[in-house]
């Protein structure tokens, strides 16, 4: 498993390797030994799927409050999407902070979103289905959202975003101005 560091501290890409034959390919896309080996000690309790038929489908920004707060370890298995995880870590160096990976069924790459971090992605192809691991179930009375297209994020999502297809939760979602996290910044040693 290759793992790669982004411009936000705890925000990885993990590449699982590929082993094809005539058959096609084999992945393993999680393994808690190897990965706690380097450093990522996750319990997935969780798995979710989503699929969105247009292109243009955003889902997020979200994340769950503590103590139902939420690791998630995201990746398409058809089509393509644009990733981003903000961080809203308080007193954090990158507070406000944006990241966005496409993530393809064809690279196989998978975004690892640490608790403190709003999470949303935008669909780039059709039909597209993604998975994602979670720490700790859905708790809907700790969840939250800013907008995806909150003027202060600035957010280049990579679609039109007249036509952007949204669920009524996510279009009335609050500004980012608004957001008092209840996550606070733990410098690493």
């Amino acid at each position: 498993m290759q793992i790669d560091d982004t411009a936000l501290a705890d925000v990885k890409i993990l590449t699982p390797r590929r082993f094809g034959d005539a058959r096609g390919w084999f992945s393993e896309t999680w393994n808690a030994d190897t990965l706690a080996a380097a450093g990522l000690v996750l319990p997935f309790v969780q798995d979710n799927q989503s699929v969105s038929a247009e292109v243009g489908t955003v889902r997020g920004l979200h994340f769950q409050a503590p103590p139902r707060a939420q690791d998630k370890l995201v990746r398409v298995v058809r089509g393509r999407i644009l990733d981003v995880a903000v961080d809203i870590r308080k007193g954090s160096p990158t507070y406000g902070v944006s990241i966005g990976v496409e993530l393809s069924a064809e690279v196989g790459n998978q975004l690892l979103i640490p608790k403190g971090f709003l999470h949303g992605f935008a669909t780039l192809t059709p039909d597209c289905h993604v998975l994602y691991k979670c720490t700790d179930i859905y708790a809907p009375e700790t969840e939250g959202a800013v907008r995806f297209d909150d003027p202060d994020l600035a957010i280049d999502w990579r679609i039109d975003p007249r036509q952007t297809v949204l669920s009524d939760k996510d279009a009335v979602a609050p500004a980012f101005v608004d957001l008092d996290s209840p996550f606070i910044y733990e410098a690493t040693p």
